[in-house]
């Protein structure tokens, strides 16, 4: 059977139909849930349960306006509706993946980078304002990294792909009690900012928002929690790469569409 996802909203996300489809394009069968549709309150007929779905998956935007922090408001919530519901999910090694504000929310949520192999308690990481204090909205080169996420094993290692960047708190500071080597180390880094030529962490543009060490993209000590800043759900076919009208097959796969068929093949195969 098809895995089932739910691309979990509420007031201010914005990438819903994105990561939707480009979970529909790798072979899942995904469903929006709003974040009311998990509590007592919504109609019988509309409300959902955490545990009925085989993927959580959440997307990017501004959830809450960002008040607060990025994401703070969205994890709030979640954990005052579900948050037994979203331990089980985790302890299930369930796949679970947060794109640009969604892998804020995961921060928030303690789910990443998490602590001594598990969830903690509150963030134990920040996902701050870009080192020149703007948004910024620009093609992305990342290098696929040796970690312990199952999702990327379509691509190849040290390789490179373009996922588009769009935020200002994008900038991944870890917490006290680790660092960029610590998480090197253990394989939990999956994607680093490159140039053109490859090299890692070149500065700005090439690393839109000065995280350290060039971090784009962590995962959790099971490999089962992916948080992202840039968007490979806005890189699923050729014709959303910048240069598609420079000779590129507008039909061609994009460099984003093998990391959701990673996780739809761990999640059919759990």
């Amino acid at each position: 059977m098809e895995p089932r996802v739910a691309v979990l909203r509420m007031e201010g996300t914005n990438n819903e139909q994105d990561i939707k489809r480009a979970f529909e394009a790798a072979g899942a069968s995904a469903s929006y849930v709003h974040i009311k549709q998990l509590t007592k309150h919504a109609p019988s007929r509309l409300r959902e349960e955490v545990l009925d779905y085989d993927v959580l998956a959440f997307p990017g935007g501004f959830s809450a306006g960002d008040y607060v922090r990025a994401g703070a408001i969205f994890a709030s919530r979640l954990e005052a509706v579900c948050g037994d519901a979203l331990e089980a999910f985790y302890e299930d090694r369930r796949p679970m993946v947060g794109i640009c504000n969604g892998f804020q929310v995961l921060v928030e949520l303690g789910l990443l980078p998490g602590e001594n192999g598990a969830p903690r308690k509150g963030p134990g990481a920040a996902l701050t304002m870009n080192e020149n204090d703007r948004y910024e909205c620009r093609p992305s080169l990342l290098r696929v990294e040796d970690s312990v996420c199952p999702f990327v094993e379509g691509y190849e290692e040290g390789g490179s792909v373009m996922f588009p960047s769009a935020h200002a708190e994008g900038r991944f500071v870890p917490g006290e009690g680790s660092s960029v080597d610590a998480l090197l180390e253990e394989g939990r880094v999956v994607f680093r900012y490159v140039d053109r030529e490859g090299r890692v962490d070149p500065g700005y543009p090439w690393n839109p928002n000065g995280s350290p060490g060039g971090i784009g993209g962590v995962t959790d000590a099971s490999g089962t929690v992916l948080g992202l800043m840039p968007h490979p759900d806005r890189s699923v076919w050729g014709f959303q790469h910048p240069d598609w009208t420079r000779g590129l097959d507008p039909e061609e796969r994009g460099d984003g569409l093998a990391l959701f068929e990673g996780i739809v093949a761990y999640a059919g195969e759990a």
